[in-house]
Parts: C-alpha cells; structure tokens; sequence
C-alpha cells in the first residue's frame, strides 16, 4: 500500500493512493453499495447519500459536509483501475467546492457589503 500525495488535479487539495490486492469489481462495490460504504464512510459525513456522478467501474464523486460550523463542503472522488499485479489502483481525491458564496460573512470583517444612498 501506498500513499503518495501527487495531485493529477490543478485544483485538488487531497490525493491518496492505495494499492489492494482485491479485484477494481470488489473496491467498486466497497464504495457504491450504501451498506458497504455506510462502515467506512457514514452518511452523517455527506452532504447527500447519493452520489454527484458516477463512471461504473471507475469513478464515483460525493459530497462531503463538516460535522461543525462552518459546515464546509467539500468533494470526494474515488478511482478505480486495475494495478500491474491484477488488484486494485485506488485514489481519493478531496477538494473544496467552489460555492464560497455559501460561506457566512464574519460580523468583523469590515466589509461594507452595501453602501447607503444619501
């Protein structure tokens, strides 16, 4: 097993790499399969149970919710491919969503945000 942080991603935050010895088939359905995937990564961490997209067999993204304020989101993106000693090549991929609009404004930023019409 390895764990290399090499992003393929301009934009990633987070890359993780794993070799397995199970078969892509065994590690896509670890990671699709609401029951399976419910022991390693609990609905209560997602912002939605179902995933954003899918490419069977290969990709599946989701997104992810702080447990504590601010509650930031955030994508997770697992890939899926065959390694050179017939197991699994698996990478995790996390970046930030880009709806910073979303975030609250801090009270002391002294921003005016709206200016008064005289």
């Amino acid at each position: 097993m390895s764990d290399a942080v090499t992003p393929d991603r301009p934009d990633a935050k987070l890359v993780l790499e794993f070799d397995f010895d199970a078969p892509p088939a065994k590690v896509w359905r670890a990671v699709t399969i609401p029951e399976l995937r419910e022991r390693w990564l609990p609905d209560c961490d997602l912002a939605g149970a179902e995933p954003e997209t899918s490419i069977p067999g290969e990709e599946v993204r989701y997104r992810l919710r702080d447990s504590e304020p601010p509650y930031r989101e955030s994508h997770v993106i697992f890939r899926i491919e065959p390694n050179e000693d017939g197991g699994t090549r698996f990478r995790i991929i996390q970046q930030a969503c880009d709806d910073d609009a979303k975030l609250p404004q801090p009270a002391n930023s002294n921003c005016c945000l709206m200016r008064l019409a005289a």
